[in-house]
């Protein structure tokens, strides 16, 4: 425990979580949909911080945060497959039994899914998804919805294409959409879902970011900025 009060992974975590970065770079250091090493980096920092301040396991939101898309239906052909994999992986480096349910429970819960998904059980849960979600907006959150729209050829934007009030999880994945209308659908939607005090205030800024953006992209997509 430091002198803050606040409690920090042991030595015997510490190494978990040593090599659980070392696998989540393995992993997602070449992947170009933007949920590369990096967001995993983000996310994990952010997950750190957020747990600080809401008084969340720290071992857990960090170990969690580090390993969570390695069975994210988008990266990966079989996501039961990346879960029982990751479970395994956990069991293997010595993470107790508890932490290991704990773990694959947040990551079974964690995903958007059109807005549909469950809500977390625990803290460090809501931490772990605050953190994620803070990183699908603001600039980040711009940047990276253009990566993944190229990637997925999806258009940028097209008025004639309109955008999903309410979607299935299918519905939300079958890429029947444009970048602009992902700001729409989900990015948006986000600042209202986020769980802590300590999220939903790195998330206002953010926010705010993303709708000065659409409002300018909007002007420049009609020819009316500047007048």
């Amino acid at each position: 425990m430091t002198e803050t009060g606040r409690i920090e992974p042991n030595g015997q975590q510490e190494a978990v979580l040593r090599a659980a970065a070392a696998l989540a770079r393995q992993e997602h250091e070449h992947e170009g949909s933007g949920h590369d090493w990096w967001h995993i980096y983000r996310v994990t920092e952010l997950a750190k911080r957020i747990a600080a301040e809401e008084g969340a396991d720290p071992f857990i939101c960090e170990l969690t945060a580090l390993l969570h898309d390695l069975a994210d239906e988008k990266l990966v052909d079989d996501p039961a497959a990346g879960l029982r994999r990751t479970s395994a992986w956990m069991k293997e480096h010595g993470v107790s039994a508890e932490d290991n349910a704990h773990v694959m429970d947040i990551i079974g819960t964690l995903s958007f899914k059109g807005g549909s998904g469950h809500p977390m059980s625990t803290l460090e849960g809501r931490v772990v998804q605050d953190a994620d979600r803070l990183d699908a907006i603001g600039a980040i959150g711009i940047a990276r919805t253009f990566v993944y729209s190229g990637k997925k050829g999806r258009p940028m934007y097209d008025p004639e294409i309109p955008v999903r009030q309410e979607m299935t999880p299918e519905e939300y994945r079958s890429g029947n959409d444009t970048a602009i209308n992902h700001f729409h659908e989900k990015l948006l939607k986000l600042k209202d879902l986020l769980n802590t005090d300590s999220g939903r205030r790195i998330a206002d800024s953010r926010h705010a970011f993303m709708k000065e953006f659409l409002e300018r992209f909007e002007r420049e997509w009609n020819g009316s900025d500047g007048m």
